[in-house]
C-alpha cells in the first residue's frame, strides 16, 4: 500500500488555499446578491406604497423629488401625490439623529393646506414599550399630530413650551418625533411641493 504524500505546509500553500477559499465565498456572496437583489427591492417599494398610503389621501400618481433640509442635513425626499392630475397633498421622508436609540425616520403627509394629514414611523431603535409608542402599532400617541397646522402648533413637547403631549418616560423620543416633523415641515414650507 503506498501512501500519498502530505502537501507540505508552507507559505505558498497556505496563501493558495486561502486564495482557494475566498475566490468560493466572493461567489457563493454573488450569487446570494442577484438572487435577492430583486426581492429585497419589491420588499422595499412596497413598503413605501404602504406608508404612502397611511400618510396621503388617496392617490393616483405620486412625483418624486429630493430637497435639502433648511438645517443643512441629509436630503429629505418629497412625494407630491396626485388625483386626476390635481395635487392632494405631498408626504415627506425625513429622520432625526436625536432619538434615544440613534437615527429615527418618520413620513409625514401634509395636505395642500399645510396640515398635518398623517405620521407613519419607518425606522427606529427605540426602547420597547417606551419610545416605540411612537409607532401607531404600539399607541395612539402620534394621532396628536393629524389635522395640525405646524405654524400654529408649536413642534415641541410641553416640557419644552410646545404643544405636544410627550410619551410617558420618553420624552428623548418625543422631542426626537417632534425635530423630524419640524424638519419635514419647514423644508416643505421653502418649496417642498415645488
Amino acid at each position: 500500500m503506498s501512501k500519498k504524500k502530505k502537501p507540505e505546509s508552507n507559505f505558498i500553500n497556505m496563501i493558495m488555499t486561502l486564495l482557494l477559499v475566498a475566490v468560493i465565498a466572493g461567489l457563493a456572496l454573488g450569487g446570494v446578491y442577484v438572487v435577492t437583489k430583486e426581492p429585497i427591492a419589491k420588499a422595499k417599494e412596497a413598503k413605501l406604497k404602504k406608508a404612502l398610503s397611511k400618510v396621503l389621501p388617496a392617490f393616483d400618481t405620486i412625483r418624486m423629488q429630493q430637497l435639502k433640509p433648511v438645517d443643512g442635513g441629509d436630503s429629505l425626499t418629497f412625494y407630491t401625490g396626485y388625483k386626476d392630475e390635481e395635487m392632494i397633498g405631498t408626504a415627506v421622508k425625513t429622520y432625526s439623529n436625536k432619538g434615544y436609540g440613534g437615527t429615527i425616520e418618520i413620513m409625514v403627509g401634509f395636505n395642500p393646506d399645510m396640515t398635518i394629514n398623517n405620521t407613519a414611523v419607518l425606522k427606529h431603535k427605540e426602547t420597547p414599550g417606551l419610545g416605540d409608542k411612537m409607532s401607531k402599532s404600539k399607541s395612539d400617541w402620534s394621532k396628536q399630530f393629524t389635522g395640525k397646522n405646524p405654524a400654529e402648533f408649536t413642534l415641541k413637547v410641553k416640557k419644552d413650551g410646545g404643544d405636544v403631549d410627550a410619551i410617558t418616560a420618553a420624552t428623548i423620543s418625543s422631542r426626537a418625533f417632534c425635530d423630524a416633523v419640524k424638519r419635514a415641515y419647514e423644508t416643505y414650507e421653502k418649496g417642498g411641493d415645488q
